[in-house]
């Protein structure tokens, strides 16, 4: 078996001890057990892969495998990584983990709570790895499939219209995808579903013109494009802690990650010719999603709108095409995913102890529960771009190479883009002041606890990779940036 394939056996391993599950003490241990074993499985990939290059490794995806799935339709199971790959693979493997802890005092329905969860790590591992069109299209999808029930059963607030509008709408988003898969399928001469070889063919302009923007919207729906990421407000909100980091932290990568390798990556010509149309609505998106957090009450409405503005920042990014933006792109899935999971981790917490997420009701928690206070401060200086941190790391590279295109179009709207970062000062610092500090205005408050040893587990895990990440960048950075290469040269041909 292919040493990548255990990322999506161990899952499956863990939904059937969790089967056999007799009671609560079980169920985690089947869970922190699982959960560890693909955390260092992330760890002993990202040193075989580094190995692997520093050794002459040349090829464009490494520790490939392919076995016929479906002959007529040339479907293989077929996976490989690159740096892209293997970052998000180690991204992955640190939200599951920390989302088991963040999960530890789960009442309701425990056992099928993490049935779901590990299904929903299951898509989202295998998409990651998978190189044939068709079964990183099944992966997708049952890594959306879900996310309906976590929300709609283990949610609160309006968890069932959530739970529906965000389905509808990435199903909706999904079968933009499949048209797309099928017109470069049958546009590359139908011979293979093979990513990698695909790449190697021309489809036609025509072809292209068609297909790109369907795939694009297809997978940029998930990525939180403007006008289509009305869905991730409300689905944020009403999804029970650790399933919100998991979709903010991860789920919404795919939607990033699906438009650079699949969309622009084999339907170059299009994208080159239609990329003006994206910039300006991810443009749109950057901005917007800044002033809409501006106006929320709600901590995981600022939080989700945050997530729109960050995520519509790494869409913006891949359509600059240059090889410093694309790298920042990366950078900033990576940075977005570990700080919206200690954001929403950190709400979580906070809501479970305050009973309410409205900031007009909070203030002076960072003298009741100042670990908890101490690491939001650190989650929100991250969002604002701190040095030091993995915000700022991301959004520099991202900004220096969209402004290396030198054009008037272009360099307007990175100069309207970078504006987001001012905004996002202003509503993370009044945000800070008004919930953490001053006096405490609900004496119930007084009587509040700090963190417990699993939340503290949960916090300082994703600290510590998020200033790992900000001060030790290069590493990272140089994986991603020879990984970008191949693709952006096609793009740039």
């Amino acid at each position: 078996m292919n040493f990548l394939s255990l990322f999506v056996l161990i899952p499956v391993l863990m939904m059937t001890g969790l089967w056999l599950a007799r009671n609560v003490q079980q169920v985690r241990m089947v869970m922190v057990t699982g959960a560890s074993a693909l955390l260092a499985l992330a760890v002993v990939l990202v040193t075989l892969y580094l190995s692997e290059r520093a050794g002459g490794a040349t090829e464009q995806m490494l520790f490939t495998a392919s076995h016929v799935w479906y002959a007529p339709l040339n479907i293989h199971y077929a996976v490989g990584v690159d740096g892209i790959s293997v970052a998000m693979l180690m991204l992955s493997a640190i939200i599951v983990f920390t989302g088991v802890f963040a999960s530890w005092k789960m009442q309701t329905m425990p056992k099928e709570y993490f049935l779901w969860f590990c299904l929903l790590s299951l898509g989202v591992f295998g998409f990651f790895i998978s190189v044939d069109l068709f079964t990183m299209f099944m992966f997708y999808e049952v890594a959306l499939i879900p996310m309906y029930l976590l929300i709609g059963v283990w949610g609160s607030g309006r968890k069932e219209y959530s739970a529906m509008k965000l389905t509808l709408m990435l199903m909706g988003g999904s079968a933009f995808i499949l048209m797309g898969i099928l017109g470069i399928y049958f546009g590359a001469g139908a011979t293979t579903m093979n990513i990698t070889e695909i790449a190697q063919t021309h489809i036609p302009v025509e072809m292209q013109r068609v297909f790109f923007p369907l795939t694009f919207i297809g997978f940029g729906v998930l990525g939180a494009l403007f006008p289509f990421h009305t869905w991730s407000p409300d689905g944020h909100a009403s999804a029970p802690t650790a399933v919100s980091m998991l979709h903010a932290g991860v789920l919404m990568k795919l939607g990033g990650y699906g438009c650079f390798r699949i969309a622009m990556y084999l339907m170059p010509d299009a994208a080159r010719e239609q990329a003006w149309i994206f910039l300006l609505l991810t443009a749109i998106g950057v901005v917007y999603g800044a002033f809409s957090a501006c106006v929320q009450k709600d901590l995981k409405y600022i939080n989700a709108y945050s997530s729109v503005s960050h995520c519509s920042l790494v869409l913006f990014a891949l359509l600059m095409m240059t090889r410093t933006s694309s790298t920042g792109a990366i950078l900033q899935m990576l940075s977005h995913g570990l700080m919206t999971a200690l954001f929403f981790a950190l709400i979580g917490m906070i809501y479970g102890r305050t009973h309410t997420r409205d900031i007009r009701e909070m203030s002076g928690l960072m003298k009741v529960m100042p670990f908890l206070s101490v690491c939001y401060v650190i989650a929100g200086l991250a969002n604002l771009g701190l040095p030091g941190l993995s915000g700022f790391v991301a959004e520099m590279t991202i900004f220096v190479g969209s402004f290396a295109v030198n054009d008037v179009f272009h360099r307007t709207l990175t100069i309207i883009a970078t504006t987001s970062i001012v905004i996002t000062a202003v509503y993370i610092l009044r945000l800070i002041g008004k919930v953490l500090y001053g006096n405490v205005e609900n004496a119930e408050h007084l009587k509040l606890t700090d963190a417990t040893w699993d939340e503290k587990l949960t916090l300082i895990c994703l600290i510590v990779a998020i200033a790992g990440l900000g001060l030790m960048p290069w590493g990272v950075s140089n994986m991603i940036s020879e990984s970008v290469l191949p693709m952006i040269a096609s793009l740039n041909f």
